[in-house]
């Protein structure tokens, strides 16, 4: 099998798009519908603000993510996919049906909540 290099490679470059710790979690979650920080932070249990708040500025600069901000008091944020981000919901969901066919019934039943 041919194989390329690391910068040239569109599995790696998803790759290193996607597998960053909480990334495809936060996908998931915005696939679903736009949200406010504090709803991320909620179904993201044991993520950090700082953590979460650093995942959502490399998404927004790869253009993965939209940061809306609400004039209103107090200050509304929601974050949503872009176009570039809805392209990746179907290996989000791809990674559901994985989960629920091939790994163990915890697996399965985090896939069932999302």
């Amino acid at each position: 099998m041919a194989t390329q290099r690391d910068d040239t490679c569109p599995v790696c470059a998803t790759a290193e798009l996607v597998c960053g710790k909480w990334t495809i979690l936060i996908l998931r979650d915005l696939a679903e519908a736009s949200c406010r920080f504090c709803e991320l932070e909620r179904s993201l249990a044991g993520i950090s603000p700082r953590t979460l708040s650093l995942r959502l500025r490399a998404l927004e600069h790869e253009g993965v993510v939209t940061r809306e901000t609400f004039a209103e008091v107090p200050p509304r944020v929601e974050y949503a996919l872009t176009e570039k981000g809805r392209a990746l919901v179907p290996l989000v969901e791809d990674m559901r049906a994985y989960g629920r066919e091939w790994l163990s019934a915890e697996a399965a039943a985090c896939a069932e909540v999302a």
